[in-house]
């Protein structure tokens, strides 16, 4: 049997083709990627070089209070202050005399006289005698210079005796406000009858201790100065300054000043007794008298918010100016002014 042969150039075209054919046949492999880290360090290398990754400084923001929250406080605007003084005892003045066991009503009138409007301010018993005295009362919204009236009911001890009870001004974080120089105010009244000391036996004695005292006839000056500028710019005539009304009321001065009231009625008497005292020491007749607390600018503008005014402005002649000053008050300063025809 003859053997077939194949060509030589059959082998070589074939084996060009299998050459062509792998060399034209890629196969991608999937690269191994290595597992990523689950926390980043300071340590791992950047991703590219030169590459600065952008950091982001957080900004911590203080924490709020809401006034919802129980422990928010209320802001005022900034840079008000808080002041107020008392002007008058509208109801009840001091040394009144009540029933046993008898309600009553309690009014202060006082001047916001600092910067800050009140808002959300309230009066609080502070101490004092067992009076029925609400622990909180709120004061209706007032604008600095205005005035507000501040009322409340009370009931007086079935005992007779003398009974006070003491007071704060508070703002809308409880805190406290200075009336005048002082921290409390109060409501001071008897039970049963009222003895009144003859004017005879009253001296006003200046306090013992640390307490710095005295009268200031530079204050004095001043007030009887900004009053007949007042009546001067009303049209009306200056006031002449008389001894017997001086003497009078610079003794009612030292009265408040050294025992600690600010009222017309005096250690001599409620003010209907003092004025027939006047008249039968000096055969003369008051027929008018002011009362402040402070310098005599605070005087002045204290006349100016109420019907005080109207004896600033009245129709007198003659008037006398008394000052004391008493450190260990609650008012530190005290004016009286008396006025006749």
């Amino acid at each position: 049997m003859k053997n077939a042969s194949i060509p030589l150039y059959q082998i070589t075209i074939f084996l060009l083709t299998i050459i062509l054919l792998t060399s034209c046949i890629t196969v991608d492999v999937e690269p191994q990627v290595s597992p990523q880290p689950v926390f980043l360090t300071a340590t791992l290398p950047p991703t590219k070089p030169g590459l600065a990754l952008a950091t982001r400084t957080p900004t911590l923001a203080a924490p709020s209070e809401s006034p919802s929250t129980p422990n928010a406080k209320l802001t005022a605007p900034p840079g008000c202050k808080d002041a107020a003084i008392l002007l008058t005892d509208v109801t009840i003045p001091d040394n009144t005399q009540v029933n046993a066991g008898q309600k009553f009503t309690k009014t202060w009138k006082f001047q916001n006289t600092g910067t800050c409007t009140w808002t959300n301010y309230t009066v609080k018993f502070s101490t004092g005698d067992q009076i029925n005295a609400p622990l909180s009362t709120p004061i209706p919204e007032t604008a600095p210079n205005g005035t507000v009236q501040i009322s409340m009911e009370l009931t007086a001890p079935a005992a007779d005796g003398r009974y006070a009870g003491y007071f704060t001004l508070t703002d809308a974080n409880g805190e406290n406000i200075l009336i005048g120089t002082e921290k409390t105010f109060w409501v001071k009244f008897v039970v049963g009858e009222v003895v009144s000391l003859p004017a005879a036996s009253i001296t006003n004695v200046p306090p013992s201790g640390s307490c710095t005292y005295g009268p200031n006839g530079n204050y004095v000056s001043q007030i009887v100065s900004l009053i007949n500028a007042e009546r001067t710019k009303a049209g009306l005539n200056a006031l002449t300054i008389n001894a017997q009304l001086t003497a009078f009321a610079q003794s009612h001065a030292e009265d408040m000043a050294y025992n600690n009231f600010l009222s017309h009625d005096g250690s001599d008497g409620v003010f209907g007794q003092r004025m027939v005292g006047f008249s039968q020491t000096y055969g003369g007749q008051i027929t008018g008298e002011i009362l402040a607390i402070g310098t005599p600018q605070n005087a002045m503008d204290q006349w100016r918010m109420d019907e005080h005014w109207d004896y600033v402005l009245g129709s007198f002649n003659q008037f006398g100016v008394g000052y004391a000053y008493n450190s260990c008050s609650d008012y530190g300063g005290y004016f009286t002014v008396d006025f006749s025809q």
